[in-house]
């Protein structure tokens, strides 16, 4: 189990970047897999990227593919998203989660950030 604090999130414009941030604490994150969610009012909170613990592994969403690259320092205990050609629909909050093993659904996850909010403008 780890403590997880998302930062980077802002307003852009369509067509612009952000970096997503997420700082660990906790002995364990070096042996965590990590992953990126989101949420917006209405939906289900969806997966977007995801990351083995050593990095070597990675998984992406169908619909942010090839825009955004998630990635790990194990030293500096972060994890990254970087979210280019930004979308209106990529609107949401940003969720940065862990757990003993890479997954592709919410409950396979038991650590959690605050999250933080990405709004896209047209």
């Amino acid at each position: 189990q780890v403590q997880l604090v998302e930062s980077g999130g802002g307003l852009v414009q369509a067509g612009g970047s952000l970096r997503l941030s997420c700082a660990a604490s906790g002995r364990t994150f070096r042996s965590y897999a990590m992953a990126w969610f989101r949420q917006t009012p209405g939906k289900e909170r969806e997966i977007v990227a995801a990351i083995s613990w050593s990095g070597g592994n990675t998984w992406y969403a169908d619909f942010v593919k090839g825009r955004f690259t998630v990635s790990r320092d194990n030293a500096k205990k972060t994890v990254d998203l970087q979210m280019n050609s930004l979308k209106p629909e990529d609107t949401a909050v940003y969720y940065c989660a862990g757990g003993i093993r890479l997954a592709y659904v919410e409950y396979e996850y038991d650590s959690w950030g605050q999250g933080t909010q990405v709004t896209v403008s047209s």
